[in-house]
Parts: structure tokens; sequence; C-alpha cells
């Protein structure tokens, strides 16, 4: 199911993190794409942020995955940057699926995962940059009740 896209500042994107954070669970992966600049990096620093992580997180674009355990965070959180990976087959050996398994995953460039890849994933679409930005959210069935995060 596609939303219609909220516009959004970049403090009520820090606030949508926090939401996200409050339902997030085991199991649970976001995808977040979008230009370069767009905000996939800042949400996801407001997810980190509201889970309980002290300071800024890093960018993973060189680690690839960034993760955070316990007592850092309430839930396990890998943080992904797939935007250095050509192709998807490189993708299984980063082992995704471990991190899904007891935490959540935050997946900044989904669209370089194989196609069916994690079907329940949340797909948040960012769009510009600047003082504000377009988010359009592509919803599962799974997060029936839990989406939008109040």
């Amino acid at each position: 199911m596609s939303a219609v896209p909220l516009i959004l500042t970049e403090a009520e994107l820090a606030a949508l993190g926090t939401r996200i954070a409050a339902i997030l669970r085991p199991g649970d992966v976001i995808g977040l794409s979008g230009d370069l600049g767009a905000g996939k990096t800042t949400l996801a620093r407001a997810i980190l942020a509201a889970l309980g992580l002290a300071g800024e997180a890093p960018s993973p674009t060189f680690a690839i995955v960034q993760p955070y355990e316990r007592p850092d965070v309430r839930l396990p959180v890998a943080h992904v940057d797939l935007y250095r990976i050509d192709d998807p087959v490189d993708i299984r050996e980063l082992g995704l699926e471990d991190y899904a398994t007891d935490g959540a995953l935050l997946i900044e460039w989904p669209e370089r995962l194989a196609p069916g890849t994690w079907a329940e994933m949340v797909w948040l679409h960012l769009d510009g940059s600047g003082v504000t930005r377009s988010l359009t959210a592509t919803v599962p069935p799974a997060w029936e009740g839990r989406w939008p995060p109040r």
C-alpha cells in the first residue's frame, strides 16, 4: 500500500524517527531510499537515538554494516548502506538475515537488494533536500496496526 507523500521538515523527520523507534521490534526491516542528501541517514540516526544510542551514529557508507547492540540500544539494530554494492549476490555475504533474527535492520539503498528480499519491509522513500523533504511509505500487511507510527 502506498501513501500520499508527507512533506517533512528536518525536525519532523527526526520526530518520525522517534515514533518509528517506539514501534520497532525484532525482525523488522525498514528500507530507506532516495537520492544522496534526501535524509536517509538523518532518519536512521533519529531512530538509533530514540533507541538509546548516545552520540551521533556514523554513516555506514564505508563499513556497509554498522551494528548496534544492547546496552547501547534497547533493540539490536544493524544500519546498512548498500550504495557501494553492485551485485545483489554480494549482499548475501553480509549476513543480514542474522541481524534480523534478534534485531531490526535499517537499510539505505534497498533497491540494491534482490527482488523479493524481505517482502515485509517497510519502504520509506525520501525526496528533496534542504528545509523540507517528501516521504512516501510503502507498508506491507505485516505492519498493519503499527503504521503510521503515532
